[in-house]
């Protein structure tokens, strides 16, 4: 598979214009819109994920024929007709590895989708003091109210860490 700073751009451009890949029985996979116009985005890229996803393309086996959905090829995660993996094929890999794990450990595990990984995600970049504005906009929600109140999810810990550290710009402050 050909891996390709200009292919993985080619990738990754048609991954920003592109909405969401579904599969609906009897109708196949198609590109389903996103709930908003807030939804379709271009989300910028930290070097390291650039080669991560530079990676998965020079690991997986070469296809005979590219597929195309609704005018749509270059995806990335494929199955073992080729064709892209959907969202209930990430549910299926994240409760196998949640079953794996609840079979060895005493202490399971609870149920984890793909979708509790955008609010961690969510929480985590919140708590790093991200922009509430740029987390917005990188979750692709229209209403702040959203990314703020539904997928931040902050408690007493992060409450008093974040005094803590205005105690120490006060300081900082008072000594200039």
């Amino acid at each position: 598979m050909a891996s390709t700073k200009e292919y993985l751009d080619f990738v990754l451009e048609q991954l920003s214009d592109m909405d969401e890949v579904s599969y609906r029985a009897m109708m196949g996979e198609y590109i389903e819109s996103t709930k908003t116009n807030a939804g379709t985005r271009k989300i910028p890229m930290t070097e390291e994920v650039y080669r991560c996803f530079q990676a998965i393309l020079e690991d997986r086996e070469a296809t005979r024929l590219e597929k195309m959905i609704d005018g749509y090829t270059g995806f990335l995660y494929l199955d073992d007709q080729g064709m892209p993996l959907v969202a209930m094929h990430w549910e299926h890999r994240f409760n196998h590895m949640v079953n794996r794990y609840n079979e060895i450990y005493r202490v399971q595990m609870p149920n984890i989708t793909p979708h509790v990984c955008r609010h961690t995600y969510c929480s985590n970049q919140a708590k790093a003091g991200m922009n509430p504005k740029t987390l917005q906009y990188l979750m692709g929600h229209s209403d702040i109210g959203v990314t703020l109140n539904v997928y931040t999810h902050l408690g007493l810990e992060n409450a008093a860490a974040e005094m803590a550290r205005m105690e120490e710009v006060e300081a900082a402050r008072r000594e200039q």
